[in-house]
């Protein structure tokens, strides 16, 4: 790969995780980048997927399982606390959800002051699975 330079760039090294809590994922984030990751690739609980609060009844027994349950921009402060978006490439696996998860990113890095224009990665929105 290339940049328009034409001086070339590594390859970017994300793994798909996120898992039980924001802040049990944030761990997994912070120690998976320590070791050499170059980017993050968001994995959402099914919940989250859906459109479903946590605490919604439906949500039970799903919550957690198979990536992090994000209900709100506090959940999204907590998986991203201490990284910093706009020296991040983010992937994030959304599905139907993904206007509303991309705008909790997009306003967390606000608050952080990143830079709007070096915010890079991809959002999955495939409103069909």
């Amino acid at each position: 790969m290339s940049d328009k330079t034409g001086r070339d760039r590594p390859w970017l090294i994300r793994t798909y995780s996120g898992h039980s809590t924001a802040q049990a994922s944030n761990a997994l984030y912070r120690k998976n980048l320590a070791a050499g990751q170059t980017g993050l690739s968001v994995a959402f609980d099914l919940p989250t997927q859906t459109g479903y609060d946590s605490d919604h009844p439906l949500a039970r027994g799903e919550v957690g399982k198979v990536g992090v349950p994000i209900c709100h921009l506090g959940d999204m402060r907590a998986l991203f606390e201490g990284i910093p978006l706009e020296e991040m490439n983010t992937s994030m696996t959304i599905n139907a959800t993904a206007p509303w998860l991309l705008a909790l990113y997009v306003a967390l890095a606000q608050e952080q002051g990143a830079d709007m224009r070096k915010l890079a990665g991809t959002v999955q929105n495939d409103i069909i699975k």
